[in-house]
């Protein structure tokens, strides 16, 4: 993925032609990316079992097999001037597309089997714990969100044109977007909560790694207990915040216009952060937690 992530660069400088409003090597520069990211956050997940360690190998295996089988297929769509995704134009492009959602299910299922080996695992440090868990759980629910897009839309329906399914919502695909990310700017996109919920994996974790690197001038974060709670608060508000993102898309609503109700939720959301931080730093500190040393905090998740 590394190594498609640099060949994609290449590629957007060499290569002009542009599909569905983007560069045409985009694609595989996101999702291989993304994929480096994911992969090497299972892998380091995959230190913590404790039970099952040759089924959470062969998981991550799958994992990491079945995303080249998807990189194979986007970048020779490239190559081709083809739509990979949504593409039932021709039926050796159909084809191909139920090969990547058949990847992409068993993808999701090998995640799962990691969660759950993660669940069973006695993990010792009560926050590192909690991290990983939370951070599995939100990331198969925004995986999960991309199979919303594999629904036909209301025009798709009415005028079949080989494309079934979209990541705009109330809007066609390639329209105006943000740079960079390619979100849509006047009708929702599922690919934001897809990547908000995805990217918890790494993110729940480094809530819990900045916590434990803020311990050394904060006495306070060297409790196990008071950390492992900040980062049950940060699970809470990262799912509220999936939530809403999936709600405001569905509504056909683009990131960065929000209407009342959107900004209402919002606010409601930084309320709740803001009170149960409050409330967890405000819980009287263990005997031994305050003694706890800011190197041996670091040993769970270093």
């Amino acid at each position: 993925m590394a190594v498609l992530a640099v060949v994609s660069v290449a590629g957007l400088l060499a290569d002009g032609r542009v599909l569905v409003g983007a560069p045409i090597w985009a694609k595989p520069l996101k999702f291989s990316v993304s994929f480096v990211a994911y992969c090497l956050t299972l892998a380091w997940m995959l230190q913590f079992l404790t039970h099952g360690r040759k089924l959470g190998w062969w998981a991550g295996t799958v994992v990491a097999s079945t995303g080249v089988i998807e990189m194979v297929i986007i970048t020779g769509q490239v190559i081709r001037g083809k739509r990979s995704h949504f593409n039932h134009q021709t039926p050796f492009d159909a084809a191909l597309f139920n090969v990547m959602g058949l990847t992409v299910a068993v993808l999701w299922l090998g995640t799962l089997v990691v969660a759950v080996l993660l669940f069973r695992s006695g993990i010792a440090d009560r926050a590192a714990a909690r991290a990983i868990r939370i951070g599995a759980v939100l990331g198969l629910a925004g995986a999960g969100v991309g199979f919303l897009m594999t629904q036909p839309t209301p025009a798709q329906r009415r005028t079949p044109s080989g494309i079934v399914g979209a990541h705009s919502v109330g809007v066609p695909d390639g329209g105006p977007s943000m740079p960079l990310t390619g979100w849509s700017t006047t009708g929702g996109d599922l690919r934001i909560p897809h990547f908000v919920g995805m990217h918890a994996l790494q993110l729940i974790p480094l809530t819990l790694m900045g916590l434990v690197a803020l311990a050394v001038r904060i006495p306070r974060l060297r409790d196990e207990r008071i950390r492992a709670r900040l980062v049950a608060v940060a699970g809470a508000v990262y799912a509220a915040v999936l939530t809403l993102l999936t709600w405001q898309a569905l509504r056909g609503q683009p990131l960065i216009h929000p209407d009342g109700a959107t900004l209402g939720a919002a606010g409601l959301i930084a309320l709740a952060a803001a009170l149960g931080t409050t409330a967890v730093l405000r819980l009287p500190v263990g005997r031994s937690g305050g003694d706890r040393t800011p190197e041996r905090a670091k040993q769970p998740v270093g």
